[in-house]
């Protein structure tokens, strides 16, 4: 069985154990495989939950947006030497754009690789790998249909739109199909549930985590909610879903959609 534990989030999914920490951000234990740090609440989180981080050996990070990446320090220092799968672009330097125009506030991980590898052992990768038995990193995202770029980036000395290349997913094997678990999905949830079933040779049947669609206008909102309700038994919206798209999700496929929260669990039967 393979549990899955959102440690940190926007909200707080329920009221025990007390002093739960909600955040503009997302962190889940996938069985003993963390995805993404948040911002500064997931070790405290995880705690309270008794979830054993400080066991782990891997740690995958989604993106290089520093509201997934500002816990880092933290989980490593709780770690021993664990590996970090990223691609390896998340180093680059990263900056907010308000409205297509140049913010020059700080987007991407706040460490240096340096920083990183004095405390793991960092693993790049552009192409799928299993971290864990039955647990994948889905790599760089082929991108057919829309996605979701936000942000600009430092290339060769010049200030550019940022495609977020880095952007990745993980992918769970269990008895029922596949479940994808997303951090921010910026490149977008149509090329991931796809490039999952790619990777993994199975259908994707339930999905947990940051689907993006707070980018998505109402209409392609439910359009999108038409598609899943077609594919998915589960879809549990965390993070940079947004309040619009839940409300949307919730009337339009309520026999499968939840909100998420810190401290919310779902359990898989499989590897």
């Amino acid at each position: 069985m393979t549990k899955i534990t959102i440690l940190s989030d926007n909200t707080v999914a329920q009221p025990y154990p007390r002093g739960l920490r909600g955040e503009w951000g997302f962190s889940a234990a996938i069985g003993d495989v963390l995805l993404d740090t948040g911002q500064s609440a997931a070790i405290h989180n995880a705690k309270l939950l008794s979830v054993p981080v400080e066991e782990f050996e891997s740690v995958v990070v989604s993106h290089s947006h520093f509201d997934h990446t500002s816990g880092m320090l933290d989980v490593l220092n709780v770690m021993d030497q664990p590996n970090v799968y990223c691609h390896p672009n998340i180093w680059d330097n990263r900056y907010l754009d308000r409205e297509g125009q140049f913010d020059g506030s700080p987007l991407g991980i706040p460490y240096t690789k340096s920083t990183i590898e004095a405390k793991a052992d960092v693993v790049e990768h552009r192409d799928p790998v299993e971290v864990a038995d039955g647990i994948h990193a889905l790599g760089e995202i082929p991108r057919t249909h829309q996605d979701h770029v936000i942000g600009k980036v430092e290339r060769e000395g010049s200030i550019v739109e940022d495609p977020i290349v880095d952007d990745q997913s993980v992918v769970v094997e269990t008895d029922d199909g596949l479940a994808l678990v997303l951090g921010c999905c910026h490149a977008g949830l149509r090329n991931t549930v796809e490039h999952a079933e790619s990777v993994c040779d199975d259908d994707v049947r339930y999905i947990i985590g940051g689907t993006h669609l707070i980018a998505v206008d109402s209409e392609e909102i439910r359009e999108i909610a038409d598609w899943l309700a077609e594919k998915l038994d589960l879809l549990v919206g965390a993070h940079c879903t947004g309040t619009t798209a839940m409300g949307i999700l919730n009337e339009r496929i309520p026999e499968i959609f939840e909100p998420a929260g810190v401290g919310n669990t779902i359990r898989f039967d499989g590897k």
